[in-house]
């Protein structure tokens, strides 16, 4: 079942909630309140201990010691498996990373790096003979109007990289990674063989989704952020490790959303 607009924006809004930058904010929001109410030995001790926390919790989602071996651990799951030699691949399927509309400013539409990087990863592989087709799936996923579609514009991507527009599929309708697998089962039908090409980070759960829909899935990691598995993180630390930065809250981000989305699926039955 696909998202209606109004479900779709509600399931957006509600991700900000498993944010840890939206905790770090109610945390310092909360230390504010203390802050400038009336003074009491028991509110000291409050406003102290709220300061605390959101101090811990800022060092603990925007450090690399924390962040990186939690990417690790996401993208460690085994990327790739051998395709079994009695189910020859019937597709390459690319899922939509992201894209930025025209404006003012950005003279015209412009993929994100996930797309752009995924579109390639799924270029190469049809170039290796992997499959005869591509498959692209990814569309609109404006809240307020009406925006480029993902798929469009990975497709016109993928023809300047090599692949043949008669290879190519794309199913522009699909806004989150489940409706993707819906999307895709609408072009190939049910049990299909297909390579599922997408973000490190991101094809556990997408994994997950294609094969609950019923496909032969060989996943087919595009794009890491971590340099070794968690077990290997802690052999390269230097000072820096331990300061925190804005790429590390992203990557904290990105790990603490994708198991939100495990979950949250995993409770409605679609893993």
């Amino acid at each position: 079942m696909e998202l209606t607009p109004f479900f779709f924006g509600l399931y957006k809004l509600v991700k900000y909630g498993v944010y840890p930058l939206t905790w770090v904010v109610g945390c310092a929001g909360l230390t504010a309140i203390l802050a400038w109410l009336p003074a009491t030995p028991a509110r000291q001790r409050q406003l102290r201990l709220a300061a605390t926390i959101t101090c811990l919790l800022l060092l603990l989602v925007a450090t690399p010691i924390i962040a990186n071996p939690l990417v690790s651990l996401l993208e460690g799951w085994p990327p790739t498996q051998p395709a079994p030699s009695e189910s020859p691949l019937q597709a390459i399927v690319v899922l939509g990373g992201g894209i930025a509309d025209k404006g003012t400013l950005r003279p015209s539409i412009e993929l994100s790096p996930e797309s752009r990087l995924r579109t390639l990863c799924g270029a190469e592989l049809y170039r290796q003979g992997v499959a005869p087709t591509v498959l692209i799936t990814g569309g609109d996923a404006s809240l307020f109007g009406s925006g480029p579609t993902e798929a469009a514009a990975m497709k016109e991507w993928a023809i300047r990289l090599g692949v043949p527009e008669a290879s190519i599929l794309i199913d522009d309708r699909a806004r989150t990674t489940y409706e993707n697998a819906l999307g895709t089962k609408r072009l190939l039908g049910e049990e299909a063989a297909i390579l599922l090409v997408t973000s490190a980070g991101h094809l556990l759960r997408a994994t997950a989704l294609f094969e609950k829909q019923g496909f032969h899935v060989t996943p087919s990691a595009c794009g890491f952020h971590a340099r070794d598995r968690a077990s290997e993180a802690w052999e390269h630390l230097t000072i820096f490790d331990f300061l925190p930065t804005s790429w590390a809250l992203q990557r904290t981000t990105e790990v603490v959303g994708e198991a939100a989305g495990i979950v949250v699926y995993w409770l409605a039955g679609k893993v």
